[in-house]
């Protein structure tokens, strides 16, 4: 092992996380971003060479779909389109469900971090998602902590990041936009896959 990688699975800082290109190889190896992202958001990037779309999951566009990453259920993180950590960022679901997360790849880690209870979001209150977001720390109660390590790991000044609120709402925004037109995935048979949010709520 070199170096530069053992000293990120050990959790100490490295290279530059707000270069081009610099997030993704991170959640993938520095031992802080990896337990906060894979152990507590569920977006496991420590082997994406290992993840593949169902086949037949595509873009209605036809633009690329690029899996880098999954969730424990074997849902996927893609990335749209050419590109890099810029391209937008959409989830599918194994239960039928996909749709946009984020307009790059720096957007959704704060997500995750503010609010790695995203999931649950769907048709849920705010009274709701409190309760959630309550047992996550009850659970969890060194959150807080485990958060601002990996904010830190990946270049990230905890005192910037946004409002779990702010997060979430930003989800439904581009639920609702041309983003998600833009990011329509058909599943194996052809059809649109269901949307992760209530579009249809004001």
């Amino acid at each position: 092992m070199n170096g530069s990688k053992a000293w990120a699975e050990a959790g100490g800082p490295v290279g530059r996380p707000d270069a081009p290109g610099a997030l993704l190889p991170l959640l993938g190896t520095h031992g802080a971003a990896v337990a906060f992202f894979a152990g507590v958001a569920d977006l496991d990037a420590t082997d994406p060479a290992s993840h593949e779309l169902e086949e037949g999951i595509q873009l209605a566009s036809g633009a690329r779909l690029e899996q880098f990453a999954r969730a424990g259920s074997g849902d996927a993180y893609c990335f749209v389109g050419e590109g890099g950590e810029e391209r937008p960022v959409v989830y599918v679901s194994l239960d039928g469900q996909a749709g946009p997360l984020a307009l790059g790849l720096p957007e959704l880690v704060r997500l995750c971090l503010v609010a790695p209870w995203w999931r649950d979001a769907p048709g849920r209150t705010s009274e709701e998602l409190r309760k959630v977001a309550d047992e996550y720390r009850d659970d969890l109660p060194d959150l807080d902590l485990r958060r601002d390590r990996a904010a830190r790991a990946l270049g990230i000044d905890p005192a910037d990041l946004p409002s779990g609120a702010t997060a979430l709402a930003r989800l439904v925004e581009l639920s609702r936009g041309p983003v998600a037109e833009a990011c329509r995935v058909l599943g194996c048979e052809g059809d649109p896959l269901d949307a992760l949010f209530d579009v249809a709520r004001p």
